[in-house]
C-alpha cells in the first residue's frame, strides 16, 4: 500500500491553526485519512485549476493537490465553503 506525505501551504497550515478544536478536529482527520487515499470517496476535481482537488468536511473544504511522482498531498487552502474558491 502507498503512503502518501501530507504538507501544508503557509496559508493552509495558519488557517487550521485559528480554527477551534471542535472545528479543526474532523478536518485534520479527513486530511490525515488522505496520505491513505488522495482520492477518497466524494472527492472533486476543481474546474479551471489544473490539479486541485477538494473534499468536504462538513461546512468546510479542503483544496489540494496530488503530486503522485513525489507521493505527496499538498493542502493549498482550508475555508469555508462561501470562501474557499477563488477565480482563476
Amino acid at each position: 500500500m502507498t503512503v502518501y506525505r501530507v504538507e501544508y501551504a503557509r496559508s493552509a497550515a495558519k488557517a487550521i491553526e485559528k480554527m477551534r478544536d471542535h472545528l479543526s478536529a474532523p478536518i485534520r482527520k479527513k486530511i490525515g485519512e488522505l496520505a491513505e487515499n488522495p482520492r477518497p470517496h466524494g472527492f472533486k476535481k476543481l474546474r479551471g485549476h489544473d490539479g486541485l482537488y477538494r473534499i468536504r468536511v462538513g461546512d468546510y473544504r479542503v483544496i489540494y493537490e496530488i503530486r503522485d511522482n513525489e507521493l505527496v498531498v499538498l493542502v493549498v487552502r482550508i475555508a469555508d465553503r462561501k470562501d474557499a474558491y477563488w477565480d482563476t
